[in-house]
């Protein structure tokens, strides 16, 4: 039985790594705001959960033979046809509901994060605080303006753009 447990576990932990993984590089990509990327790390662990958690509930009616689980397990640890399909029912849904859990938990962590860092001081994302010079209207009396606009970056890292 401990044999099929933790092939239960290493299947359904590989599928969730790579949903971590994914979930991982959506937070990445939005890590120009830490709070707009934590929140939506925790919706997309929630929805994960979610799946997870009726998967589970439904492992024990899923045929065993179409699952990756008996694909996994060696042909001569493989119990007889008989019980098979309580055994492996059994023991996916024991592993789909762990899973559910601990990522409910990411979800939870992620969620209270994003609320923090919501309400952090300061009212502008990291990185955006310092934004690029803005181009003012023309002036009213109908004169034209002397240079013409460069608009260009500023901040940390881009002074060598800004004009002598």
């Amino acid at each position: 039985m401990d044999v099929i447990e933790n092939a239960a576990y290493v299947s359904i932990g590989r599928a969730c790594g790579f949903a971590g993984l994914g979930i991982f590089c959506v937070m990445f990509g939005l890590s120009f705001d830490p709070a707009y990327a934590a929140r939506t790390g925790g919706i997309l662990c929630l929805g994960t959960a979610a799946i997870l958690a009726f998967r589970g509930w439904t492992a024990a009616t899923r045929s065993y033979k179409k699952t990756e689980l008996w694909i996994i397990i060696a042909k001569d640890k493989r119990p007889p046809a008989t019980i098979a399909q309580q055994v492996i029912g059994t023991a996916l849904r024991e592993a789909y509901l762990w899973f559910a859990q601990s990522t409910a938990i990411i979800a939870f962590v992620l969620l209270i994060s994003a609320l923090v860092l919501h309400f952090a001081p300061g009212d502008e994302p990291l990185g955006l605080s310092e934004r690029a010079p803005t181009v003012s209207a023309p002036p009213s009396d109908g004169s034209t303006l002397d240079k013409p606009i460069l608009l260009l970056p500023n901040g940390p890292g881009f002074d060598f753009l800004q004009n002598p």
